[in-house]
C-alpha cells in the first residue's frame, strides 16, 4: 500500500458493516441489566460496565422539580456541562444553585480528601437524592456520564452506590486526519462519544493551516479558529487532544515545497516523504512547527510519530545519515543513533515548553547506541526486536495502540467480537503479554486513512461504534463484563448515543428529481435526480446524459484527488465510487454541496464551470432544488 501513510500493513479486509448498525444505537430498545460480573440483574447498565455496585430499596426520580447541586467552582463547572446535557437529551433545563440539598436533588462535590478515587474515579449514590462524589473534577464529571447513560431508558434510577474507579489513566482514541481532512461535525461527534464512555485522550495527527509557512498549505488542513473550537470542546468534556506532526517520516505534506528538507539517497534521488536528519535547518523547521500548534493546543503532550522513516528504504541508502552518526556520536555509531538523536532534540525542545513527548514504537529496534531521553512515552503498534517489557524495564510509559485494533479504510477492520471473546486486554501487545500491567498506561483504537475514498465518514463512524464501546471497558474496567459479545453488544446499544451528538447521515431533501441552480446564476441549471445513499449522503444523477456529478481529476493522495479548483465532472454513475456522493446541507438562501470524500464544496467560476474548493479559499455556491 502507499507510503504516504502510516500504519500500512498487508492485511484481510473486513467488510464495513452498514450505517444502519450503528443508527441502532440510537434506536435500541433498553435491555435487562447485567452486572460487571455479567450476572446480577439489579445492577444498572453502563459503559464501561460499574465496576461495583450495592443494591438498596427505592429509586431516584429525575423531573421538573430536580436540581443540580454545586457549591464550589469545579463541581458548579460539572454541573452546568450536565445541565447542558440533559437539556440536549430532552429532559429540559436542571437549574443550578449552592443552596442546600433536598429530596430529588442532584449533588455534585469535589472533596479532595477522597484520595482513594484518584484524579478520575467517582463515588455515587442513589436515594431519594442523587449525590456524585469526585476527589477531582474530572471524577465527578464522569460520574455525570454514568448518570446521563441511565437516564437514557428513562427517568428513575435504581437506589444504591457505586465507587468507580478507572483501571488505566490513559483511554484514547488516535485519528489520522492526515492529508485527508475529516469534518470537524464528525470530530465533535467522536469527541461526545468518548467523553460519554469516559474515554480521555484523542490522539489527532493533522495539518493545521500555518501562518508561518503559508507555502505548505495544502488541502486538507484545518483552520486554526476549526481547531480552537474542537479543542473548548475537548476541555469541556475532559478529553485531552495531542496533537501530532509525524517526523522524520511522513513529512511530505510539509516537505513537498521544501525540497532543501527533503532527504536525498545515493542516486540524488530525494525522499519527499522524509526530513533530512543531518541538518539543522530541519530541525528548526519542525521546531517552527511545533510552536504553532502551541498556538491552538494546550495539552501537554506532543506526539512527533517517529514511525516507519526507512519504510520501503534502508540507511543503507544514504551514507551521509552515518557519517553524520559517527561525527556527533563517535566512531561505533550507527545510523539509528542519528535517529535517535533527532528524536530526542525533540523531546528536550517540547520538554522546554512544559510538554511531554510520545512517539511510535517501530523506529525503535535496538540498532542504535544512543538511548531515547528517558519518558518519552512510547505508542506499541508493531511487534519489533525491542519489546513492550523492555520499554518498561528501560523506565518509558508503553500505551498500547495495538494494529489489532485498527480501523483503515478501506482495509483491515479490528475484529471487536474476537478480542471480547478472548478476554483482550490492555496488557496484550502485538508480540507480547507482559505478566504485569505496570508501566502499561492504557490502549486506544485508532482509525487511519489508507484508501481514503475506501470508504466514507459516515461508514468510518458505522465501523467505530462496536471499537469505541470495546476500547472504553477495557481500559476502565473488566475485559469481559457480560458472558457472550452478543450480551455485550446489547450493553452498548442500551446506553445510546451521547447528548448533542448530530446524525450526520441525514438528508435535508427527499429523493427525486429536482432543477438544480447557483443563486448566483453562473452554472446552467441542471435537472438532477437526487437519491439518499445508504451512508446518508446523496448521488446527483443528470437527466441529460445519465450520468453522476463526480471530481475526479487532479494529483491523487491516498487515491484521492485533493487539488483545489478541479472540475466537478459528470461521470458513468457507478454506486460503488464513493467520489460521487455529496452531502447536502442548508444553508441560508439554499443548499451546500460538499464532496462526502474531498470535503470540498461545488463552487462557480465566473465563467460558469463547477469546480472544488475548501470553503476557506473560495464561497461555495449556494443551490437551490427545485422539485420537478
Amino acid at each position: 500500500m502507499t507510503e504516504l501513510c502510516s500504519r500500512s500493513l498487508p492485511r484481510v479486509s473486513r467488510a464495513v458493516g452498514t450505517v444502519v448498525v450503528a443508527l441502532t444505537l440510537s434506536m435500541a430498545p433498553s435491555v435487562t441489566a447485567v452486572g460487571a460480573s455479567g450476572g446480577a440483574p439489579d445492577v444498572p447498565t453502563t459503559v464501561p460496565a460499574l465496576t461495583d455496585w450495592t443494591p438498596a430499596e427505592g429509586t431516584f426520580r429525575y423531573g421538573p422539580g430536580t436540581r443540580l447541586v454545586a457549591r464550589d467552582a469545579e463541581s458548579r463547572r460539572v454541573a452546568a456541562t450536565l445541565a447542558d446535557d440533559l437539556e440536549a437529551a430532552g429532559e429540559g433545563r436542571a437549574p443550578v444553585t449552592r443552596g442546600a440539598a433536598r429530596d430529588g436533588d442532584i449533588v455534585i462535590d469535589v472533596d479532595r480528601t477522597r484520595k482513594p478515587l484518584g484524579s478520575e474515579g467517582y463515588d455515587l449514590r442513589v436515594g431519594d437524592r442523587l449525590d456524585i462524589t469526585g476527589a477531582r473534577e474530572a471524577g465527578a464529571f464522569y460520574g455525570t456520564r454514568t448518570l446521563l447513560q441511565l437516564l437514557a431508558r428513562g427517568d428513575r434510577v435504581p437506589a444504591g452506590r457505586t465507587v468507580d474507579v478507572p483501571r488505566y489513566k490513559e483511554r484514547g482514541v488516535g485519528v489520522c486526519a492526515c492529508y485527508i481532512n475529516i469534518s470537524t461535525p464528525w470530530l465533535e461527534n467522536l469527541l461526545r462519544e468518548m467523553a460519554y464512555r469516559k474515554q480521555n485522550q484523542l490522539l489527532l495527527e493533522l495539518k493545521v493551516k500555518s501562518d508561518r509557512h503559508p507555502e505548505a498549505n495544502s488541502w486538507g488542513y484545518y483552520t486554526k479558529r476549526d481547531l480552537r473550537r474542537l479543542v473548548a470542546l475537548g476541555e469541556k468534556y475532559h478529553v485531552t487532544i495531542v496533537p501530532e506532526i509525524n517526523s522524520p517520516g511522513h513529512m511530505d505534506p510539509w516537505l513537498e515545497k521544501r525540497p532543501d528538507l527533503q532527504l536525498t539517497d545515493s542516486d540524488g534521488k530525494p525522499q519527499p516523504s522524509r526530513l533530512d536528519i543531518t541538518k539543522d535547518e530541519s530541525f528548526t523547521y519542525y521546531k517552527s512547527l511545533v510552536d504553532e500548534y502551541a498556538e491552538v493546543f494546550p495539552a501537554t503532550s506532543w506526539h512527533m510519530g517517529a514511525d516507519e522513516y526507512m519504510l520501503g528504504s534502508d540507511f543503507a541508502k544514504y551514507p551521509h545519515i552515518l557519517e553524520y552518526a559517527k561525527k556527533k556520536y563517535g566512531e561505533n555509531a550507527t545510523p539509528q543513533d542519528a535517529f535517535i538523536g533527532f528524536v530526542n532534540r525533540v523531546h528536550a525542545y517540547v520538554t522546554g515548553k512544559g510538554k511531554h513527548l510520545r512517539i511510535w514504537n517501530d523506529g525503535l529496534t535496538g540498532a542504535n547506541t544512543v538511548p531515547v531521553a528517558p519518558g518519552t512515552t512510547v505508542e506499541h503498534w508493531l511487534d519489533v526486536k525491542t519489546k513492550p517489557s523492555s520499554l518498561i524495564a528501560q523506565g518509558h510509559p508503553v500505551m498500547n495502540a495495538a494494529y489489532s485494533l485498527y480501523l483503515v479504510r478501506g482495509g483491515f477492520h479490528t475484529d471487536t467480537r474476537k478480542l471480547y471473546d478472548e478476554q483482550w486486554d490492555p496488557r496484550t501487545f502485538e508480540g507480547e503479554t507482559p505478566a504485569s500491567a505496570d508501566g502499561v498506561t492504557g490502549a486506544k483504537i485508532s482509525l487511519w486513512p489508507d484508501n481514503g475514498r475506501g470508504e466514507t465518514e459516515n461508514e468510518v463512524a458505522a465501523a467505530t461504534a462496536m471499537p469505541l464501546a470495546h476500547i472504553a471497558q477495557v481500559t476502565w474496567g473488566s475485559a469481559h463484563p457480560d458472558p457472550t459479545y452478543t450480551e455485550f453488544a446489547a450493553r452498548a446499544r442500551s446506553v445510546r448515543h451521547a447528548p448533542g451528538w448530530r446524525d450526520l447521515t441525514k438528508v435535508p431533501v427527499a429523493d427525486g428529481t429536482y432543477t438544480l441552480r447557483d443563486t448566483a446564476g453562473r452554472a446552467e441549471p441542471l435537472d438532477v435526480e437526487v437519491k439518499r445513499t445508504a451512508d446518508g449522503y446523496v448521488t446527483l444523477r443528470t437527466a441529460t446524459d445519465g450520468k453522476c456529478l463526480e471530481t475526479r481529476s487532479g494529483r491523487l493522495t491516498l487515491n484521492v484527488p485533493l487539488q483545489p479548483g478541479t472540475a466537478v465532472t459528470r461521470e458513468t454513475c457507478d454506486a460503488a465510487n464513493t467520489l460521487q456522493r455529496w452531502q447536502i446541507t442548508e444553508v441560508p438562501g439554499g443548499h451546500r454541496l460538499t464532496n462526502a470524500i474531498t470535503r470540498m464544496a461545488a463552487h462557480v467560476t465566473r465563467d460558469g464551470r463547477i469546480v472544488q474548493y475548501p470553503v476557506d479559499q473560495r464561497q461555495p455556491a449556494v443551490w437551490t432544488l427545485t422539485a420537478d
